[in-house]
C-alpha cells in the first residue's frame, strides 16, 4: 500500500505477518517505509505516522519528495529500455550459445546487476540500460553461466572465459557503476 503524505511523499506500507510492531526505515528508493503488523487497520497506520512524525524527522534521513519523483520518472524511462532491449539481448546470447532459460524478469535491485534462480529465471537490472552495451553483456553472459554452474566455480569462471574472453576487465569497469536508480 502507498499512503500519500504532504511532508514525507509516498510512504510505502508492508503488512508483514511476522510483524510484532510498527517499524520505519528508508526503502532503496529513498522513500519513507513503515512495516506493520497484518492486522493493523489504515487509520492505526495513519494515526501511528501523526503521531511519531518529529521522531521520523529526527531518526530517518530521507529524500526529498522532488527527488523521488525525478528518480520514479528515471525508473519508468529505464524500464521501457530495459523491456525493449534486456529480453532479446539475453534471448540473443542464450541461441547463440546453446543456453536454455525458463523465463526472464526485470528488476531494479539496488545492490544486484542480476542473478539466476535454480528454477532457470534470469533478473537483469533496469540499471543496465545506464552502462555501457559490452558490460551490459558480460552481466548477460555470467547469469547465463549460472544455468551450468549456481556457484563462482573455477568452472564458472571457465564458461563466462568461452564467452567473453575479457570478463575481468569487464567485470572491474562495471565497479565503477551502481545497479540502484
Amino acid at each position: 500500500m502507498i499512503l500519500q503524505d504532504s511532508e514525507f511523499g509516498e510512504i510505502i506500507i508492508r503488512k508483514n505477518p511476522l510483524s510484532k510492531s510498527v517499524r520505519f526505515s528508508v526503502s532503496p528508493s529513498g522513500r519513507l517505509q513503515m512495516s506493520v503488523p497484518s492486522h493493523t487497520s489504515d487509520f492505526l497506520v495513519k494515526r501511528f505516522l501523526k503521531v511519531n512524525r518529529d521522531l521520523i524527522r529526527k531518526k530517518i534521513p530521507l529524500n526529498d519528495p522532488k527527488t523521488q519523483r525525478a528518480r520514479d520518472a528515471k525508473k519508468k524511462i529505464l524500464t521501457k529500455k530495459a523491456k525493449e532491449y534486456l529480453p532479446y539481448r539475453l534471448e540473443y546470447y542464450a541461441k547463440l550459445y546453446g543456453y536454455h532459460y525458463e523465463r526472464c524478469r526485470l528488476s531494479h535491485a539496488a545492490t544486484r546487476w542480476g542473478s539466476c534462480s535454480s528454477t532457470g529465471t534470469i533478473s537483469l537490472n533496469i540499471g543496465l540500460m545506464q552502462v555501457p552495451e559490452i558490460l551490459r553483456d558480460y552481466v548477460i553472459l555470467h547469469e547465463l553461466a549460472h544455468l551450468n554452474h549456481m556457484d563462482h566455480s573455477a568452472a564458472f569462471w571457465a564458461e563466462v572465459a568461452l564467452h567473453d574472453p575479457r570478463y575481468k576487465e569487464h567485470r572491474r569497469k562495471l565497479k565503477s557503476f551502481s545497479p540502484s536508480i
